[in-house]
């Protein structure tokens, strides 16, 4: 089956020769088997046809650092922030990550798969149709696979395409808390080599970070990850500069994230190395902070940077990277040009698939967005209700 889709407006992608958009006029666009097969004015042989409705054509969204998979909320942290106590404080009183794993351990699988289900359904509708998941409530070896076993079972069904990443080192659970040492063997000689066993995630994650993973625990998580086939992921200077992003540079992380705290050896280390440096502006954003990760800097010193919501249960429920794309220009100095750029082909190169998602082309993933605008200053521009303009979105050829 050949679908067409004709009466484009424009098709607004990113040239990776020239470093900068590209604008496509008068061409229509043919699909076969989920692919991009031809961007064209002179397409004879088809079998359908979709009307693109004068509309502006994207590359699907790509959102690459999201932690969907809990039960329940924690919406009194938010109301305990708001009469001043920190995250750190909120941690240390019972909440932040332990609350969600306590909630997710008490959880059936069955439980687990339909909250995580109703979680991740939303993001379609905001164009997202690539998605980073994590594991990271679980801190236990049958609630870790129990966790990525869930996100499988989503991936199975639903349209979106999930990825999948190990982060069993997201804290140490309260039952390690006086033995560390313990659970980070547990990570590396019982967790990673099931995980890899069972082939159910591509990446290994680490939140270092003073307080929670140090860079030696770090080093020596990431390097057992490699030695199974895991690709190194890390939690990089959320907080207080750590030198995660010289370890990123050091272990070859393909995305270092968060990066609000890092410092001019750190900068210097992502732009020698071809680690992604992936902001998350709508954490800063949701936890009332001040000291968004600098963007501008990062890019002007070499750094590729991606977008990614962050979505989770504590820190950040937003779901739109139309909204973060907003944040990052407003607060992470970027352009609209680099905004757009960090939620698609710099997304596509953090989930290691930049040969086949993230740019409208050829042999590529017929993975698009139909927008009711004329350009995409829009998309940032109408942030809250970007979803609104959105006038189809097509995952691997299948309009949803």
């Amino acid at each position: 089956m050949k679908t067409k889709i004709i009466n484009i407006s424009k098709i607004i992608s990113w040239n990776v020769n020239t470093n900068s958009i590209e604008i496509i006029k008068d061409k229509d666009i043919l699909i076969e088997s989920g692919k991009i097969i031809s961007i064209s004015k002179d397409i004879d042989s088809y079998d359908e046809i979709i009307d693109g409705e004068k509309c502006i054509i994207t590359p699907g969204f790509i959102d690459t650092h999201t932690h969907p998979i809990f039960v329940g909320s924690r919406a009194n942290e938010f109301e305990m922030r708001s009469q001043g106590k920190t995250y750190q404080e909120i941690s240390k009183m019972g909440g932040g990550i332990n609350s969600s794993v306590n909630s997710l351990r008490n959880s059936s699988e069955e439980e687990l798969y339909l909250s995580s289900l109703n979680n991740i359904k939303p993001f379609l509708s905001f164009g997202t149709t690539t998605l980073e998941a994590k594991s990271g409530y679980g801190l236990s070896l049958k609630d870790e696979i129990k966790s990525l076993k869930v996100i499988k079972k989503i991936n199975d069904e639903l349209d979106i395409d999930i990825i999948p990443t190990f982060l069993g080192a997201h804290d140490f659970p309260s039952e390690f808390k006086n033995n560390k040492k313990e659970y980070i063997r547990l990570i590396c000689e019982e967790m990673i080599p099931q995980v890899a066993e069972q082939e159910l995630a591509v990446f290994c994650d680490v939140f270092c970070e003073k307080g929670y993973y140090s860079v030696e625990d770090s080093r020596k998580i990431l390097e057992t990850a490699k030695q199974y086939k895991l690709i190194p992921r890390i939690h990089a200077d959320e907080f207080v500069y750590s030198g995660a992003a010289e370890l990123a540079q050091e272990i070859g992380a393909i995305s270092a994230d968060h990066l609000m705290a890092i410092n001019e050896d750190g900068i210097n280390a992502l732009s020698k190395s071809n680690t992604i440096a992936t902001l998350l502006p709508g954490t800063t954003f949701f936890l009332n902070k001040k000291n968004y990760a600098d963007g501008r800097k990062l890019i002007d010193n070499n750094c590729s940077v991606a977008l990614a919501t962050d979505f989770n249960p504590g820190t950040c429920t937003i779901r739109s990277l139309s909204n973060i794309m907003f944040l990052a220009i407003q607060s992470c100095g970027l352009t609209i040009e680099e905004a757009f750029l960090g939620v698609t082909y710099n997304g596509a190169k953090s989930l290691n698939k930049q040969n086949e998602i993230g740019l409208i082309k050829e042999n590529y993933n017929a993975d698009l967005i139909l927008w009711n605008i004329s350009s995409i200053d829009e998309i940032p521009y109408w942030f809250d209700s970007a979803n609104t303009r959105i006038y189809k979105v097509i995952k691997n050829g299948k309009v949803l």
